[in-house]
């Protein structure tokens, strides 16, 4: 016979495996992180940081998800951010920048490069809301574009569904519960909350630009669409920590646009149409609240002009440096121009 004998060390490990999934034991699930990546190493310790005060301004903590409404601590390399008596408890290792490009999603790699980075926050006029019928026309003008099954659907009421992608650029971490398996289609279809099951929470970086396709209506807020993220993948950050930003690519230049929580991406989307090179939406920190000097002593202040005064110099300097280096180079290429016959 072809089988192993059962008294074989191969059979025997065999049937203990037969035995256990007759049993019903419960296998171990993979942590939540693995949607990603694999699992980090266990032996994170908090190890790379190097912290600053920060100036006090609206934000949370990325230890315990309180909101931070004093001044508090910042890594000046990732950016972690935590209460100043949180900082003894924080076991997460830094990313520094020049790491985040090993972590890249496998989506991201076929975006474009971009040159320049530049954040708009001009607010645009709203136009006039469009009648059914001028839905309709660019609905259908949209879909003759689209490449894909991805398509815009009209519905009776006058409402429309389709998709938009959303990139997650979150440089800090982001907070989970500990040791909870993916959410499986029952778990979506029965809208079972993860999340609750488990009080023990963990954090840890997102590849740098992982990429999410939603399924929205014309009626889908800024605000629905970041919750229903954070709900897909089990974050329990308080959602105010996060904004949608719309990134337009204009002469070589990445723009960058809050979009207030009451706006609509679909339509959006419908406008600019299925060329994510004109229109995408990008998923950031929140981090654009004025910083209360109020909140500093007169040394503090004193010794923040100090700070900037210092790096002011600095700047001066390098770029002084640079351009001294440019001279000596053109005045070289002169001279040796110069003594070339004819």
């Amino acid at each position: 016979m072809g089988g192993r004998s059962p008294g074989s060390p191969g059979g025997a490990r065999a049937a203990r495996r037969r035995l256990r999934r007759r049993s019903g034991t419960p296998r171990l699930l993979p942590d939540v992180r693995s949607i990603f990546a694999a699992p980090r190493e266990p032996a994170e310790r908090g190890r790379g940081h190097r912290f600053a005060p920060r100036p006090p301004r609206r934000g949370w903590c990325d230890l315990c998800g309180e909101a931070v409404r004093e001044r508090a601590l910042r890594c000046e390399y990732c950016r972690y951010t935590c209460h100043q008596e949180c900082l003894s408890l924080i076991q997460l290792d830094c990313r520094r920048p020049s790491q985040c490009q090993s972590q890249l999603s496998p989506e991201s790699t076929l975006l474009p490069p971009c040159s320049q980075n530049v954040t708009q926050t001009v607010e645009e006029e709203k136009p006039e809301p469009p009648t059914i019928q001028e839905i309709k026309q660019r609905i259908e003008k949209y879909n003759a574009k689209v490449t894909n099954c991805l398509l815009m659907k009209l519905n009776d009421d006058g409402t429309y569904t389709g998709f938009i992608k959303v990139h997650l650029k979150l440089r800090r971490p982001v907070t989970v519960p500990a040791g909870i398996r993916p959410q499986s289609i029952y778990d979506a279809l029965k809208e079972v909350n993860l999340a609750n099951m488990t009080d023990k929470r963990t954090s840890f970086y997102l590849p740098l630009d992982a990429i999410k396709q939603l399924h929205i209506s014309s009626t889908t807020t800024v605000s629905e669409v970041i919750q229903g993220l954070l709900k897909k993948f089990m974050v329990v950050d308080n959602p105010q920590k996060f904004a949608l930003f719309k990134e337009m690519r204009k002469d070589g230049q990445v723009l960058f646009q809050k979009l207030p929580l009451t706006e609509c991406p679909l339509y959006l989307r419908l406008l600019a149409g299925p060329d994510t090179d004109v229109l995408s939406f990008v998923l950031k920190e929140n981090e654009t609240g004025e910083v209360e000097w109020d909140a500093f002593s007169i040394p503090e202040l004193q010794n923040f002009l100090m700070i900037l005064d210092k790096e002011e110099k600095d700047k001066i300097q390098q770029v002084q440096r640079k351009y001294e280096k440019f001279k000596q180079r053109l005045q070289q290429t002169l001279k040796e121009a110069r003594g070339k016959p004819g």
